[in-house]
């Protein structure tokens, strides 16, 4: 049950796209939205200080009258925190903080144009937080956002902690898809194991659940999971962070994790 939402707030022009979602899951889940002002320093003399510029303060004041007014409109309940100065380090490592008093983080896809925090901001508050985080593409998300879900699954820890913390959209959705990735090739699994089955454990919750497996050839996995999640018409993808999945073959581990936050164009629900 979601008590608390949070949404990073700054000064880029795609705030005020998962400003909306952020409002429109508080609205459908009945919880309170926590806007979180943290965003990078330009004036140098300022960060060497530890202390907000005036035009980063001035950047969180014009936030904070963004999501109180938008917010306030929704009839919901607010709070409202903002970091105390935009130091790099500070901005990533207090986010991440932050975000471990909240049942759902809203973050923004970075983009290159325009960008107000550090380019690793996402994936450092995914794995320093501990808890799941909705990440918007900077092109915002469709009005039926959690209809209509993909789940990325490969029975890694990562990836049950996802499922797992998806189950409040999961139980809401018309349509759930397991995609089971591996890669091309023979593959053994072994046989003294119960025989375990994710559609099942989802059934049991009522959830309409399907599956299908499958299986990267020439072309990398990620991109193969990014392009069934769009022609299944989904409009959430679930996925560990950092599961092991890959770019492509041989991949470091992580690297789809990566992958997937600067090539997405469907809001993803990431978990570590």
């Amino acid at each position: 049950m979601m008590q608390d939402i949070l949404v990073h707030m700054d000064g880029s022009a795609s705030c005020t796209l998962r400003l909306d979602v952020a409002i429109s899951l508080a609205k459908r889940f009945k919880t309170r939205l926590i806007g979180l002002f943290a965003q990078t320093e330009t004036d140098s003399s300022s960060v060497v200080a530890r202390r907000a510029s005036d035009r980063l303060q001035a950047a969180a004041a014009q936030a904070s009258a963004l999501f109180h007014q938008r917010a306030e409109a929704a009839g919901l309940t607010t709070l409202w925190w903002q970091l105390s100065h935009g130091e790099t380090g500070h901005v990533v490592a207090e986010s991440a903080f932050c975000a471990r008093y909240a049942d759902l983080v809203v973050l923004g896809q970075w983009h290159q144009q325009g960008a107000t925090v550090p380019d690793d901001f996402i994936e450092q508050v995914v794995l320093q937080c501990g808890r799941p985080v909705l990440v918007i593409p900077h092109v915002g998300a469709g009005p039926t956002l959690g209809e209509r879900i993909s789940v990325a699954w490969n029975a890694s820890r990562e990836a049950s902690r996802a499922l797992h913390d998806a189950l409040p959209f999961l139980q809401q959705a018309k349509e759930v898809n397991i995609l089971a990735i591996r890669e091309s090739g023979p593959t053994s699994s072994p046989t003294d194991v119960p025989k375990v089955d994710i559609v099942e454990h989802l059934t049991a919750r009522g959830i309409n659940t399907k599956a299908e497996r499958l299986t990267a050839e020439g072309i990398g996995i990620m991109d193969m999971l990014l392009s069934r999640t769009f022609d299944l018409g989904s409009d959430l993808l679930v996925m560990g962070a950092h599961s092991g999945m890959a770019l492509g073959f041989g991949q470091r581990r992580g690297s789809g994790t990566h992958f997937i936050l600067h090539h997405l164009t469907t809001p993803v629900l990431m978990s570590n």
